[in-house]
């Protein structure tokens, strides 16, 4: 057996936000919990006068635990929970949030030929980034036993009944790529049917702004530089209103054997962990969701293919590489209305 030398930090929280300095006047309401293994937050002002706290922190929470029944895989009583232990040919109906969901991955997959797969799960857990954590590298022989299981051309999917099955054993979904970021769009539209027009809404990283900041103006977030020696501090600013923002990355989950490096992000073609020049991506997107999830999926095409199919869709990405000793920033032009060196 070989023994791994692990640094397995919970998966990047890689947005960073700036300081919130309150302007002259109404002093900003913030409000915070725990979901999904992490943590989220809220911050807002200039709401209506009859809408108190309480009111809005329980559409948040209500809006999560929505998700949470749906899409946590770690919950044994969840739907996805439901469908992953499943035999093949068994169908599933699945809730219409899962449906929109599972549709949107299907959609982001095909997109990137195969690169963002979200049945992905028996790698994942065969690599050692599943709940039991890694134990031993895998053989060649277990990638391949992985791969069989590993594919969404192996779903049965009606979305007309929102039926769901599978046509191999132990194929298993995770939708730990989107579902975050659904909870946050979920929750943003709340806060708007509640009448809250200036807003920053967050869980573990991923995030929806609205209206402006408590400073008056855009609302200013932070992208943080990969450097193991020095946690939180800033590679760029963003200068961002009335969208959702994520950032995936490859530095904060991982485990190192024999001088090697395992990232937590596993390419579904080969079976193995990334090994390219890509460090982290963030994007900004209308949907928290699809940040998060294109984050998730250009990381794992590497910076050449990632930055070309950014341009081919007019994503606003910004990306990070592995340059000889350095680390390059590259962005999209998408991506250029959003950056602010000033904010720094």
């Amino acid at each position: 057996m070989i023994v791994l030398s692990k640094r397995r930090l919970r998966p990047a929280l890689l947005l960073a936000f700036c300081c919130l300095a309150a302007c002259s006047g109404e002093r900003p309401q913030q409000l915070g919990g725990n979901i999904f293994g992490t943590t989220w937050a809220a911050t807002y002002q200039h709401a209506p006068d009859d809408l108190s706290a309480e009111a809005v922190k329980t559409e948040i929470e209500s809006a999560f635990e929505l998700v949470n029944l749906s899409m946590n895989h770690y919950d044994p009583e969840s739907v996805i929970s439901d469908f992953n232990q499943l035999p093949p040919g068994e169908p599933l109906e699945v809730d219409w949030d899962f449906a929109y969901v599972l549709t949107a991955a299907l959609a982001l997959g095909e997109a990137t030929g195969g690169a963002y797969d979200v049945s992905v799960s028996a790698l994942s857990d065969l690599w050692g980034f599943g709940p039991d954590g890694p134990t031993r590298l895998p053989t060649q022989g277990d990638v391949d036993l992985a791969l069989s299981q590993v594919g969404v051309s192996h779903l049965e999917w009606q979305p007309e009944t929102r039926t769901l099955a599978k046509r191999v054993p132990n194929l298993k979904l995770d939708f730990s790529s989107l579902a975050k970021g659904y909870a946050v769009d979920l929750a943003a539209d709340a806060l708007d049917e509640l009448g809250l027009e200036h807003y920053m809404l967050e869980v573990g990283g991923e995030v929806r702004v609205r209206g402006q900041s408590p400073r008056g103006g855009d609302w200013r977030i932070a992208v943080e530089r990969p450097d193991p020696t020095a946690r939180g501090s800033v590679q760029t600013a963003l200068s961002v209103s009335d969208t959702g923002i994520a950032t995936s990355g490859d530095y904060r989950n991982f485990f190192e054997s024999e001088g090697r490096r395992y990232s937590h992000l596993i390419d579904p073609k080969s079976g193995y962990p990334i090994q390219h020049d890509v460090v982290s991506v963030t994007v900004v997107h209308g949907s928290a969701m699809m940040a998060d999830a294109w984050a998730t999926a250009l990381i794992v095409l590497g910076s050449e293919e990632a930055m070309a199919l950014a341009e081919e869709r007019r994503l606003a990405v910004y990306l990070l590489k592995r340059s000889d000793d350095r680390i390059e920033a590259l962005w999209s032009a998408s991506m250029a209305q959003w950056l602010d060196e000033d904010l720094l």
